[in-house]
């Protein structure tokens, strides 16, 4: 599990102007975020527009990155929705070769309840082929998991190893890291976030900014990791305003304007998503450089 203490990267998954998978550029995005130092890669999390891909692009995108990758980074494979079976078949299928685990995002839309949300995660347990990362994002799910409903499942699963937690709810965070397991994984799911997070046990990140800013966002992880908050903390102010341009307008829409201008791979997105607008795109063009250094 000492593949995922550190910086991981949700990958964007870069399109051609049609619309189509740009393997080119998605290739270059993975020599990008290795030699950027990460400790590890994200293919098909929600950054990388899972929810529009067909499954067979889904499965040609995790092939070509297991391929591309060669186990040089630790890699793992987003697989999440809100039909539990459809989710458990996915997970039974999935090609393992090159990938170390599953992250799997709690059911948006349906807002189960707890019970239910544990019972989803027992069904993916029982069924996967690798460790399995809860992640946790009411933002985007329309419900939480709670602090109780996470120590049960890391007590009951061991192969269920750890959680992106995204709620930014540091009560719930407190109580997370107080009853889990010890060898339980707690990685922050929101960079902004992330830094305090760690000063209270997280292991890293699972980080949309680090796609263009990988140098930047692992080293103040590693800095965190070795317990060096103040030069941690120098890194993350200088990350503050970039990482809210991130956001400002959508993800991955923000990284992607960040990625052209570093020359990796075009903006565009697949609908309902669209890029950027021209006041944050300029903003994002004239940082960029700046913090890639």
């Amino acid at each position: 599990m000492n593949r995922f203490y550190g910086t991981g990267v949700a990958m964007v998954t870069p399109f051609q102007a049609d619309g189509q998978v740009d393997y080119e550029a998605l290739s270059r995005l993975i020599e990008h975020l290795i030699d950027g130092g990460v400790e590890y890669l994200v293919s098909l999390g929600t950054t990388g527009e899972s929810a529009t891909l067909s499954d067979a692009e889904r499965k040609n995108v995790w092939s070509f990155t297991a391929t591309a990758v060669n186990g040089r980074v630790g890699l793992v494979a987003g697989i999440g929705g809100n039909n539990t079976t459809d989710v458990v078949e996915q997970v039974k299928h999935f090609d393992t070769i090159g990938y170390d685990a599953i992250l799997s995002a709690s059911p948006q839309y349906n807002k189960p309840t707890q019970e239910g949300i544990y019972q989803h995660y027992k069904a993916i347990a029982q069924a996967a082929p690798l460790p399995v990362i809860l992640y946790n994002v009411p933002s985007r799910t329309g419900s939480n998991v709670n602090a109780d409903t996470v120590v049960r499942l890391a007590s009951d699963f061991k192969n269920i190893i750890g959680i992106k937690e995204a709620s930014g709810n540091f009560d719930q965070i407190n109580q997370i890291m107080r009853d889990k397991p010890d060898e339980f994984l707690v990685i922050s799911g929101d960079d902004p976030i992330t830094l305090p997070m760690m000063a209270l046990g997280g292991v890293g990140v699972i980080s949309v900014t680090g796609n263009a800013l990988p140098k930047k966002v692992s080293e103040m992880v590693r800095y965190c990791l070795a317990g060096d908050y103040k030069q941690a903390q120098t890194l993350h102010s200088q990350l503050i305003d970039f990482t809210r341009w991130m956001f400002v307008e959508g993800s991955p829409a923000g990284v992607k304007a960040a990625l052209k201008q570093l020359g990796i791979c075009g903006d565009t997105v697949r609908l309902p998503l669209v890029p950027v607008g021209a006041v944050t795109a300029g903003k994002i063009v004239a940082e960029t450089p700046k913090l890639a250094q």
